[in-house]
């Protein structure tokens, strides 16, 4: 998402060319054009090494057999670990003996839903074994029938395949182990020079240890060997040899043996009858052809892009745009095959991401650290231990080359050093004792100019030193740093194209000269993958009928405007709050800006007023205004709000602070309020109390009332009038949302913090509670999901008077990869939340919500008359759901835009069902979700992500603020550094206070 040097701007990425790079091995060769200010020469003889691509991970979407536990093993819950809540209208409790439950002894619906499969040894014959395996939801019908009909594209492309073609996979052993750079270089010269070895084949390479040949090479094992120009290891000796690391002039040739073993050899049959739903519907997904198939269909684009995950990135797409701060945005394109009903299909995607700009070490710090700006001018500046920690920080593990000398060698920055340039020395192989600045003037002709910065030190262990100003960065390199506000909306607008021209870019992909299909491999392995979207059909789901108040009274409305959006002109949130003791608190700002203070608080007061809420117009205090400064200081701002508190009898309902600017000091201010305190706080900054716009205020309102417990809106026909064959007015369903949110890359210790939240009232199903736990570092699965989800239940009886009947629940940010592992865990732990209660075993379903996903919908402008399709630049219209074509050929998965996009092209929602014992039809789950995307409480108009999945996202976010800043990860930082033997303990978040448990102070 970030552009290179503007010297390397107009660089193509064609199959001879290295465009970027992204390796780390000390073999690694590859050599970058840029403007030499030092006038050494850096000429690349090897430019016909392209990059190399990471094997893509396996698609399980459909899990695997797993042994069972003994179906008489119990184990007891840990629930009963934590004192429950109960108030005087607590509900019965399990014994202890009946809190014990068997992992998968479920009801006999379940049972049913569990099947046994042979699975098949090395030599290809079933081996008959008993397991189980706890088996994903099927789909329940042939896909919903209700609402009007619109014609769509997919960026799914279709792969048909020969079955009957055999692949022969080979494990390849190459000693020494190389960079995967160089490994991919073995690879072209042995197609060159050993074809007739390998039959004249063309084969696939992950770049690791795999190679899949369409053809039989003429020996099962081979042993080959390859001499490639390559550095020597030893030009990155530490000390003693550095005068080798600064004198290498020409690379010798290095002999690499290749030992090459056939692994298997399999067809596409099982493939074949799997996609068309014949056989066992039990029999998990083949891995091996779909894996297969995957590296061949990834090979060219492979040798011609840089690869990023599972997307590709060439400057031949449009070239780079400088993003700021020593970043670059990048166009590429992602690309996965995939099983759905119509057979396999190639999913392409337009992609953007940041890479750290190809430059010298010099300017990049100048871009990217604020308090270097003006480095060059002031080249006798030094840094500060906290200025040094920064720089540090900023440049660890890039990797630069050097440009006073001819070389391929490539070094990994891995710390700065404690001595300045000017005051470095190191013994030469001789053991003599040189100043480094000395040594450069008298081998290189070279005055070093920036004398009181560190070098860079790219050993862990011995003395190996690089001045600053002679390194460049290495091209190629995703930018891994947090990006700044202003990067991510930089890269943002990159990626933001309208339907037409991102469908424009994905067509130009397929037919382009880097894409999946610009190679060989199509061919010879006997595959025809299409150059045309995919067109199916998809339904337009009616909008639900509103229930909103008019002073007291219950109105209805439907929303009828093409992007579903309503207003509150004439009408009053669903269910207003009073709000008569609040305060305001400012931080920073001009005399100006303060000014606005009491018009703020009128017009907010009037805005209010007019939606159903009623606000104070007088604070119980004047106006409070302190130093953004503040901030900084958690004691002093945690003084001034109980300060503010106490003024306010302990019984301040909300608390408004203005600031300046955002802040780091927002996160702290967030966690004072809502566990020391126990109020909930509306943060907005000054520049928008300049103009306050009708439009702004009513957010605030809107924000304000969800938070102290109010709702904006309710579904006139409430769920049980429309799904009336499961859900009844007086048998309460509890709908539940979990996420787990991670740390930054590369943050290597701080906790996951997982959220699970809870609906709170029935039937109208608008109000949740949550609870928030950190758990190991970047741990998927909730590890203390059967606590939170039993906290939630108590919470349940308390308001309802009774367990919910049905449990429905949403899991965000869940991979495919994970599916198994989840379902059987977490499933698992939400039974044993039910079982604290004696014969409670409410049924459950269980689906994941992904976002992170790369299908796109687009109107088929082929078909103008259908519905939604007469303007053809415009995005699909709310209610699209797609449940056939293009989803899982055998499970219960459907795609659902319940939004309207107003910029770029909509992403739909990934909604994949993996338990259900409720026995939802299509239509029933669709509905159910998409009229639930209208109950959000922060907005007047569908949401792209159900609630219950949307709220646990906030409360973990607002869990990862209250540790952002806590003294326990200061500690951890500093302990981290001294050992990483084992993950560091995991910090507790604090507690809320009893004041904001049961609000829903996230949103």
């Amino acid at each position: 998402m970030e552009e290179t040097d503007k010297s390397n701007a107009n660089k193509k990425c064609t199959p001879k060319g290295r465009s970027f790079s992204g390796r780390t091995n000390p073999n690694d060769h590859q050599l970058f054009q840029y403007s030499n200010p030092f006038r050494f020469s850096n000429q690349n003889q090897y430019r016909s090494y392209s990059a190399l691509l990471p094997p893509p991970p396996p698609i399980p979407l459909q899990p695997t057999a797993t042994p069972p536990l003994p179906q008489n093993q119990n184990f007891r819950s840990k629930a009963h670990l934590q004192k429950p809540s109960w108030k005087h209208d607590n509900p019965p409790r399990a014994t202890s003996s009946d809190t014990q439950v068997s992992l998968l002894t479920v009801s006999t619906e379940d049972t049913e839903r569990r099947a046994s499969f042979s699975p098949r040894g090395e030599n290809g014959r079933k081996v008959m074994a008993a397991t189980q395996a706890m088996v994903t939801a099927r789909r329940p019908d042939s896909g919903g029938i209700e609402g009007p009909v619109i014609s769509l594209l997919a960026n799914h492309f279709l792969v048909q395949f020969d079955s009957s073609q055999r692949i022969f996979h080979y494990d390849v052993e190459i000693s020494p182990n190389p960079s995967k750079e160089v490994a991919r270089m073995i690879k072209r010269k042995l197609v060159e020079e050993k074809s007739v070895e390998l039959s004249g084949a063309l084969p696939a390479f992950d770049g690791r240890k795999n190679l899949y040949s369409p053809v039989e090479f003429q020996n099962d094992r081979l042993e080959l060997f390859i001499g490639l120009p390559i550095p020597t290891s030893k030009s990155l000796s530490p000390s003693g040899e550095i005068k080798d690391a600064f004198q290498e002039k020409h690379p010798q040739i290095k002999l690499f043996r290749i030992n090459i073993k056939l692994v298997s050899k399999f067809d596409g049959k099982e493939l074949n009858s799997y996609l068309s739903k014949e056989g066992d519907d039990w029999i998990p997904l083949p891995q091996d052809y779909l894996h297969a198939l995957d590296i061949v269909l990834r090979e060219s684009p492979t040798e011609k892009c840089v690869p990023v995950g599972r997307s590709l990135y060439s400057s031949s797409m449009g070239g780079t745009k400088e993003i700021g701060g020593g970043a670059v945005g990048l166009r590429g394109f992602f690309q996965s095959l995939r099983p759905t009903q119509q057979g396999l299909a190639l999913n392409v995607d337009f992609s953007v991401t940041a890479f750290h700009e190809s430059i010298g070490i010099i300017p990049y710090l100048q871009k990217r650290v604020e308090f270097l700006r003006d480095l060059s001018q002031r080249k006798t500046r030094g840094l500060t231990g906290e200025e040094r920690k920064e720089v540090e920080k900023a440049l660890k593990n890039i990797r630069v080359f050097v440009c006073h000398r001819e070389t391929v060698q490539r070094y990994r920055v891995h710390s700065l050093t404690e001595e300045t340039t000017e005051n470095l020395w190191f013994k030469d192989r001789d053991g003599k004792i040189l100043r480094l600045v000395n040594y450069f003037k008298d081998h290189y002709s070279y005055d070093i100019q920036f004398r009181n910065l560190p070098c860079l030190q790219i050993t862990s262990s011995k003395p190996c030193y690089l001045p600053m100003e002679l390194c460049m960065i290495c091209e190629g390199q995703k930018f891994l740093g947090k990006l700044s506000d202003d990067q991510t909306a930089r890269i943002l607008k990159m990626g933001c194209q309208r339907p037409r021209e991102r469908k424009a870019i994905i067509d130009g992909v397929m037919r382009g000269a880097v894409g999946p299909t610009s190679g060989s491999q199509e061919r010879e392995f006997k595959l025809d993958v299409s150059r045309e979207m995919t067109r199916l059909n998809g339904r337009v789901l009616e909008p639900p009928k509103l229930k909103l108040g008019d002073g007291g009274h219950v109105r209805d409305l439907i929303p009828s405007r093409h992007d579903r959006q309503w207003n509150l002109l004439d009408s009053h949130v669903f269910e207003g709050t009073h709000i008569e003791r609040w305060a305001l608190i400012s931080f920073g700002g001009t005399p100006d800006q303060k000014s606005n203070i009491p018009r703020f608080i009128i017009q907010l007061s009037q805005r209010c007023e007019q939606l159903g809420i009623l606000l104070n117009k007088n604070t119980i205090m004047s106006p409070q205004f302190e130093p953004i400064q503040v901030l900084n200081n958690v004691s002093l701002l945690e003084s001034k709000l109980k300060k503010i508190h106490r003024t306010a009898l302990n019984n301040l309902q909300l608390l408004m602070c203005i600031m300046e600017r955002k802040h780091k000091g927002y996160a702290d201010l967030k966690r004072i309020a809502e566990t020391s305190i126990g109020v909930v706080s509306q943060c907005c900054l000054y520049q928008n109390l300049g103009k306050l716009s009708s439009q702004f205020l009513a957010n605030l309102a809107l924000k304000i009332n969800a938070k102290v417990g109010g709702c904006t809106v309710a579904l006139y026909n409430s769920l049980p009038s429309q799904i009336p064959r499961l859900l009844r007015p007086d048998e309460p369903v509890i709908f539940m949302g979990a996420d787990v949110t991670h740390p930054h890359p590369l943050d290597d210790f701080s906790p996951s913090i997982a959220a699970v939240v809870g609906s709170m009232n029935w039937p109208s199903a608008n109000k949740y509670v949550s609870r928030m736990r950190s758990q190991t570092h970047r741990q998927e699965i909730i590890q203390d999901l059967g606590a939170m989800v039993g906290e939630i239940l108590d919470d349940f009886y308390q308001q309802v008077s009774q367990l919910p009947k049905r449990i429905i629940f949403f899991r965000d940010g869940v991979s495919e990869t994970q599916f198994y592992k989840v379902l059987q865990e977490e499933l698992q732990a939400i039974r044993v939340a039910c079982s604290r209660f004696p014969s409670y075993r409410p049924p459950i379903t269980f689906a994941v919500v992904q976002k992170r996903h790369h299908t796109r919908l687009f109107p088929n402008e082929s078909n103008p008359s259908s519905i939604g399709n007469q303007f053809s630049d415009d995005n699909i219209p709310p209610g699209t759901v797609v449940d056939a074509v293009i989803t899982h050929p055998r499970e219960f998965d459907f795609y659902l835009c319940s939004h309207w996009g107003v910029k770029g092209t909509s992403r739909p929602t990934h909604y994949h069902v993996l338990w259900d014992d409720n026995h939802f039809t299509s239509d029933e789950l669709q509905k159910l979700v998409y009229n639930l995307c209208y109950t959000f409480v922060r907005c007047t108009k569908p949401v792209s992500l159900v609630p219950p999945a949307y709220y646990a996202h906030l409360a973990a976010y607002r869990g990862r603020l209250y540790l952002e800043r806590s003294e326990f990860t200061a500690l951890a930082r500093s302990t981290s550094a001294l050992s990483r033997a084992a993950p560091p303990k995991t910090a507790p978040l604090p507690k809320l206070s009893e004041n904001v448990k049961k609000l829903m102070f996230y949103c």
